[in-house]
């Protein structure tokens, strides 16, 4: 029985996902953003391996190359890859999208950010025809897939960017002055302050509350803080539509984006939108809003059922576990 562990490398967490025999059986998520001297990474590294045991393989995806930490891509791609094989062993590869695992990370400028290339490798390989959506902490991938195969114009991210299939909206990290640049207060249009000061976590965090009344504190006063004012200046209402604003504002970019891509003509009207992420609970919502089915990525990989939620929040690494599973 063949144990495979593809490694998802982000900014903000480490995802890896162990297969058997092309079936999922144990994901983990950790948060290791990456570090000067990478200690932190390392340790979520020893940590997964440990829970999960011995692996007859080790794939690696990343974004995390992207950091401040690293003086460019390529030292962080490098700096990344003997992290791995120091924990994971020397023969550690790395997927490099169209050119699939390569043993030398450095030899390949596809290595960097291609996780989601992987994901929308299996989608390609098990739906004909989709709009394939991966909401992260901090972007947004938009890909179609027809005739079997990836359609995306770009590959890199500056390419992605141009065209439209990367989006700096993310389910969590986002600041929220690069969301709206005014939002709705007592019935006025209030403009947002341009700094970091609060992001679409602390949104999540009200907009949570308002089901279970258990409003939090810090959040409240952040978002209050990003409108120029104290949480005590503002009632519950304003915070719960401020909040709501937000959300709907992101959403509408999400769906301008999509519809950048769409307008290429790749896609039929009934393919369906296939989510992954952590933010599939925003994607269902557009795909809604696009008129399209939806198809959760887990419904696509063999897996237990416990497992559906974590499958669909580490789509890249699962992916990859069971496209380096095939030897």
């Amino acid at each position: 029985m063949a144990r495979v562990l593809g490694w998802d490398v982000g900014g903000a967490h480490l995802k890896a996902a162990l297969a058997e025999d092309g079936e999922v059986v144990g994901v983990w998520r950790v948060p290791a953003p990456p570090d000067r001297d990478l200690a932190g990474f390392e340790a979520a590294l020893a940590r997964i391996a440990a829970e999960a045991g011995p692996a007859d393989r080790h794939a690696v995806t990343m974004t995390g190359e992207l950091s401040d930490v690293f003086p460019d891509r390529r030292e962080g791609v490098a700096a990344l890859a003997r992290a791995a094989r120091g924990r994971l062993g020397e023969g550690v590869v790395f997927y490099a999208g169209p050119a699939g695992l390569v043993p030398d990370p450095e030899a390949s400028e596809a290595v960097a950010s291609a996780n989601w290339h992987a994901a929308a490798r299996i989608v390609a390989e098990r739906i004909d025809a989709a709009l394939f959506l991966a909401m992260g902490s901090t972007t947004t991938d938009i890909t179609p897939v027809a005739g079997g195969a990836i359609r995306a114009e770009g590959f890199g991210d500056a390419e992605r960017l141009r065209f439209g299939e990367l989006v700096y909206q993310g389910f969590s990290r986002t600041a929220l002055m690069a969301v709206a640049e005014r939002v709705p207060v007592a019935g006025a249009r209030v403009p947002v302050i341009a700094e970091p000061l609060a992001t679409m976590a602390d949104v999540r965090q009200v907009l949570a509350a308002v089901a279970d009344e258990d409003e939090p504190a810090d959040a409240r006063a952040r978002i209050a803080r990003m409108i120029g004012r104290d949480a005590a200046e503002m009632r519950d209402h304003d915070f719960r539509t401020v909040a709501h604003a937000f959300a709907e504002v992101q959403l509408r970019r999400l769906h301008d984006a999509a519809e950048l891509v769409l307008s290429r003509g790749d896609l039929e009207p009934d393919a369906p939108a296939v989510v992954a992420g952590v933010g599939r609970s925003v994607l269902k919502r557009l795909a809604t809003r696009l008129d399209r089915g939806v198809v959760d990525f887990a419904d696509l990989v063999e897996c237990r059922s416990a497992l559906r939620d974590d499958v669909g929040e580490a789509a890249a690494a699962a992916a990859l576990a069971i496209i380096a599973g095939r030897g």
